[in-house]
């Protein structure tokens, strides 16, 4: 009697499994499925958002004049693809703890949003997002890597109709 119960529990933990992995595989389909939507223009212009981080200094969030002008060729693109959306990703490096990352990240993707505005690209078009310290660009313990993780990104999409 309770091998049968064994085994009806272990088959329903199986499909359970299964189910959650074809949930998924469908979640996936239609993130591809997003980007074919994409135009030839749109994909080339999502490239060019995308390409050109921007990089701080420790401990702030002023954009340098390499920065200035990263961010200037990025306002052109946005400006031209009306249908495009960035977030704006503000990265920190370890140093500090969780809260004063989030906030720091937090005031770097400001800056870049601020800067994009007032060239005239679409506030709607722009979201930002604090990481802080939580998804290093490169894992170490020394300048070299702190100054790769003081950073910005940018991630294009296209929303859904």
């Amino acid at each position: 009697m309770m091998n049968i119960a064994f085994r009806r529990s272990l088959l329903l933990a199986l499909a359970l499994v299964l189910l959650a992995g074809f949930g998924c595989a469908k979640k996936q389909v239609e993130t591809d499925s997003d980007e074919l939507a994409m135009t030839e223009a749109e994909r080339q212009a999502a490239q060019r958002i995308s390409d050109g981080i921007i990089y701080f200094e420790f401990d702030r969030y002023d954009l340098s004049a390499e920065s200035k002008s990263i961010l200037t060729q990025k306002a052109a693109v946005i400006k031209e693809v009306p249908l495009l959306r960035v977030t704006i990703e503000g990265h920190t490096d370890e140093r500090g703890t969780e809260e004063y990352n989030l906030a720091l990240g937090e005031r770097r993707a400001r800056a870049a949003y601020e800067f994009l505005v007032n060239l005239g690209v679409n506030p709607s078009q722009l979201e930002m997002v604090s990481f802080g310290k939580l998804h290093p660009a490169v894992q170490g313990s020394n300048e070299a890597a702190w100054a790769k993780n003081r950073r910005d990104e940018f991630k294009p999409y296209k929303p859904k109709n």
